[in-house]
């Protein structure tokens, strides 16, 4: 049930512990951009960008889980992603168990990335895609140029809070004002990926530039802090569903014409805990939608499965495994297989390792014949790249704040973290006890 009141104007931020005891009422009304609403000291122009717009300049910050570039940050990485308790839930034993798994698991994933190279190039794409939408916002949208590229990792360089630094010495934030707008690039929403990410830029956020957190901050530099909106899902954007449809149709040209049509596709995804799905994370949901997307795109020609890969530890996690269906599949004589990593928006090493050095190998031993096969990341794809600007065009353009759904908080969720961070983000930082608030 919603409950829906007016938003008043509000004139000052709630502390941290207010958003926490807010009265909890559910608000899913579109949050709209309106700077006029939001009452500052003076706000000095930028100092390191040139502004061209009367809007801009506008940060872009593309988040992401990130990855090791090199193998000595093999171990950091996942010191802090099992310490993740929205990504890898491990309860009370968090503190004890994170480290233990990371340390022992450190050897192994070296390896991994050694064999692909030396390194994760998640890097590498996201700060080129992030460039070359920019590129194309400068020219769509003059009114909020420039468009200045940043990424924001979670467990990797460059991490949240080396991002933020970034933009503030960039010359957002600290009475200057200006414009971000956090953009999740998994395109299907889960308090495990893109809510992880939200809550560590919330924190930051709050330690940086918010007077309760921060004492050293002036009057002028908390009132002219940087304005934050998010792009936080996007399953079944047209562009996204038509770049993943070229890449399908690329790797099924491959295959003789007369059997083109009887290929199975397997769509691939990150699996989640159960016991995250089971408290209502909308992920499931959101990620069947792009596989129906898809297959509508591409005429629904070919018989599909949507399947869960890269499953870690013992408990009950969302199924069945990629690596089982293939395996199951090639034993049945079903060996015409083209395996899309449907949540991902470039390669890592759940690409490069895990399907094309594990599955597909396995696959081959089996008696596979080099008919198992995956259509090629996004990466680099154009028509991706136009997708994004699309997303980011529209989001500008239309003023919103986040999606309607980014205020519905899981049935099952008891986080008191993602309820303050979905309350700062879908108030555009401001918040007092008349606003509809979100359980």
């Amino acid at each position: 049930m919603s409950v829906q009141r007016p938003l008043q104007q509000l004139k000052k931020r709630a502390t941290t512990s207010q958003c926490l005891h807010l009265q909890q009422k559910i608000h899913h009304k579109p949050r709209i951009w309106q700077p006029q609403a939001r009452q500052m000291a003076t706000v000095v122009p930028p100092v390191t960008q040139n502004s061209t717009g009367f809007k801009g300049p506008t940060a872009m910050v593309f988040m992401n889980m990130g990855g090791p570039a090199t193998t000595d940050e093999v171990g950091g990485f996942l010191s802090r992603l099992f310490a993740d308790g929205d990504l890898i839930p491990l309860g009370a034993l968090q503190g004890y168990l994170g480290p233990l798994i990371s340390r022992r698991r450190t050897p192994k994933i070296k390896k991994q990335y050694a064999s692909i190279g030396g390194g994760s190039p998640i890097r590498k794409w996201s700060e080129y895609q992030a460039a070359e939408m920019c590129k194309i916002l400068d020219q769509t949208n003059p009114d909020t140029a420039p468009h200045k590229p940043y990424v924001a990792f979670r467990y990797a360089n460059p991490l949240t809070e080396e991002m933020y630094n970034r933009l503030l010495e960039d010359g957002f934030g600290k009475g200057r004002g200006g414009r971000a707008v956090a953009f999740t690039q998994y395109p299907q929403y889960s308090c495990s990926t893109t809510g992880s990410s939200l809550n560590e830029l919330w924190k930051w956020r709050q330690r940086l530039e918010s007077p309760t957190r921060n004492p050293n901050l002036t009057a002028n530099e908390a009132e002219g802090s940087i304005l934050w909106s998010v792009i936080d899902r996007w399953p079944t954007h047209p562009g996204l569903v038509e770049a993943f449809a070229e890449n399908i149709t690329k790797v099924l040209e491959t295959y003789p014409e007369d059997i083109r049509d009887k290929v199975v596709i397997l769509y691939s995804a990150h699996s989640l805990p159960m016991s995250v799905v089971n408290r209502g994370d909308p992920y499931p949901a959101e990620v069947a939608a792009t596989v129906w997307a898809v297959q509508q795109r591409l005429g629904r020609k070919n018989p599909y499965r949507l399947v869960w890969q890269s499953q870690v530890g013992p408990s009950a996690w969302l199924g069945a495994q990629t690596s089982d269906t293939v395996k199951n599949y090639v034993q049945q004589g079903q060996k015409d297989l083209v395996l899309v990593p449907i949540a991902f928006t470039s390669d890592h090493i759940e690409t490069l390792f895990e399907i094309d050095q594990e599955v597909i190998h396995e696959a081959n031993e089996l008696g596979a014949d080099g008919r198992v096969r995956r259509a090629e990341s996004l990466n680099g794809s154009p028509t991706f790249i136009n997708a994004l600007a699309n997303l980011a065009k529209a989001h500008l353009d239309a003023g919103e704040i986040c999606s309607r759904q980014m205020g519905l908080r899981c049935p099952g969720c008891k986080n008191e973290k993602c309820l303050a961070q979905k309350q700062f983000f879908m108030n555009q930082g401001k918040q007092d006890t008349n606003a509809s608030l979100t359980l």
